[in-house]
């Protein structure tokens, strides 16, 4: 019953973290996009600018609003579905998650209303200081998230304190600087850049079609397609770094994704395709691509990557590790103030693989008692389930891939082919705007799925991190926040295309406006000059 509850509680919050993120990506884009466009307003003052800074402005605002309140829910299901695991690692994940608060609720939503509300209030640069202050906001509150996550993927600047029984910061700086945080942050930005370049790529290239709003059209599809390719290409520089990092702080995640069973000899080959079998430890019909795995996972052509049997091995060792941790720490609990030299420097010898012996928890309540047949349960339990993963980072991957050349087009065309876009390549940017977040609802699941059974890697096992809830109470608030954050989605897609269906505020060609405007100063200029009556 309580493998039930736990996974109806990482169901949950699967479900509230995949619809959040449908948000995020397209407000971290945007948000940038928009103050590339202002800064081109007021360096040109050409009223086109300001028109395109208006409409995509509030495409942004519809979807910034959205994702505060899917974003919410989040951070409070940590207490309510995740109690032993607030409790656990409160002191180290709570810092980055309220630096994270004060920065969404307090930096980007007082810029935020002046971005929308200070156009005439404001001068023209001042509200573009606003513009860039809120893309910053919005990017910087994404990296106390991610900081935050990144400590769960690599747990380094805490200890684990026997006498409060909790995991205590030992270096702030540890923390924010962990080489695996720094990385998904800049991988995890440079996605969304993508994903609202592809969208302003695919709404441009629809206006087009229809005719409609060309001029705008015309200069947003200019501006998505060189911002999002060398976002796009960023985005697998920055993948690669990811998974230089997973080699060496998450290796069974490495293995995982690979669908590499056995320890191959340097350097290892890519499988590019294949067919995973958990059972036979083997995957079927896969196609190798020589030394490819070594260097992504190494940097080198001689160092060892360990496969899912060697990790598995050296899991068993560290769970009989984690035992000796485990025994000694019951004897500080039970000794309290007159704990022997001896006992102490056991556990701080084995602190390290508490953890390890926790996965035993499981099986039996005291994993001291636990036999060897359990203590190789565990040892397997460590080992995810491999074909989603394998195949959800494909997917991913080739998507990247596909996302470059598509950009890498259309910003051919618009350099070098005076903006004329075929009809066919408009087509297909209209058909690839969801892509983007498929390729990021993707990159996510690799991520979280690929870190089970921890919640904190190598530290706190999933099956321990849940609250103390009902199955009844878990299906209730799962199928309400699914309906709930369903109708959000509904809402959100419902204004996000009355709004690009009503297109700009102003519709007026730039040739036109010009023309306009000259003619109002000429003819100012005519009245200053005539003589009194």
């Amino acid at each position: 019953m309580q493998l039930d509850i736990v996974e109806l509680s990482r169901l949950q919050f699967a479900m509230t973290a995949l619809y959040h993120f449908l948000f995020v990506p397209l407000t971290l884009g945007l948000s940038i996009l928009v103050a590339i466009m202002e800064s081109v307003y007021v360096m040109t003052n050409r009223p086109i600018w300001r028109q395109m800074t208006k409409f995509w402005g509030s495409l942004f605002g519809i979807n910034f609003v959205l994702g505060v309140a899917t974003g919410l829910t989040m951070e409070f299901q940590f207490g309510m579905n995740w109690s032993y695991y607030s409790q656990y690692v409160g002191d180290i994940f709570g810092a980055p998650l309220a630096i994270e608060g004060l920065m969404a609720f307090f930096l980007e939503a007082t810029f935020v209303g002046l971005f929308f509300f200070g156009w005439d209030k404001l001068s023209k640069r001042a509200h573009l200081v606003v513009a860039w202050l809120v893309a910053i906001g919005t990017n910087f509150s994404a990296l106390w998230i991610l900081i935050a996550n990144g400590w769960m993927q690599n747990p380094v600047g805490a200890q684990f304190n026997p006498m409060t029984m909790r995991m205590e910061m030992t270096s702030f700086y540890d923390v924010v600087f962990n080489e695996v945080a720094q990385a998904k942050f800049v991988h995890t930005v440079s996605a969304g850049y993508v994903t609202a370049s592809v969208f302003v790529l695919g709404v441009s290239a629809w206006y087009l079609l229809k005719g409609r709003h060309v001029e705008l059209a015309r200069r947003s599809l200019a501006v998505a397609a060189s911002f999002g390719l060398a976002s796009a290409l960023s985005v697998v520089v920055l993948g690669d770094e990811s998974g230089y990092n997973v080699s060496h702080s998450q290796k069974m995640k490495m293995a995982a994704i690979e669908g590499m069973w056995t320890t191959e000899k340097a350097p290892a080959p890519f499988t590019m395709i294949g067919f995973p079998d958990q059972a036979a430890r083997e995957t079927h019909y896969a196609i190798h691509i020589p030394y490819v795995m070594g260097l992504i996972g190494t940097r080198s052509l001689t160092k060892e990557i360990p496969g899912i049997d060697k990790l598995v091995a050296q899991a068993q060792d560290r769970i009989r590790s984690g035992l000796i941790a485990y025994d000694a720490l019951m004897t500080i609990r039970e000794n309290k103030g007159n704990v022997p030299a001896a006992v102490t420097s056991k556990f701080e010898a084995h602190s390290g693989d508490l953890g390890f012996a926790l996965l035993l928890k499981r099986y039996v309540d005291d994993p001291r008692q636990a036999t060897p047949e359990q203590i190789a349960m565990a040892a397997n339990d460590t080992v995810p389930t491999v074909w989603p993963l394998f195949w959800a980072f494909r997917i991913m991957a080739g998507l990247g891939f596909a996302f470059i050349a598509v950009l890498a087009i259309f910003f051919y065309q618009t350099s070098f082919k005076k903006m004329q876009y075929p009809r066919f390549m408009l087509k297909l940017a209209v058909l690839i705007i969801p892509a983007p977040w498929i390729a990021a609802e993707l990159g996510w699941f690799v991520a979280e799925f690929g870190r089970q059974p921890w919640t904190v890697d190598g530290v706190l096992p999933t099956a321990l991190s849940a609250s103390s809830l009902s199955v009844t109470d878990l299906a209730l608030t799962l199928a309400g926040f699914v309906l709930f954050y369903t109708v959000l989605f509904i809402i959100e897609m419902g204004l996000m295309i009355k709004y690009i269906r009503k297109g700009p505020y102003i519709d007026v060609p730039e040739t036109d406006r010009w023309q306009s405007e000259h003619q109002m100063r000429l003819s100012a200029h005519h009245n200053q000059i005539q003589p009194a009556e």
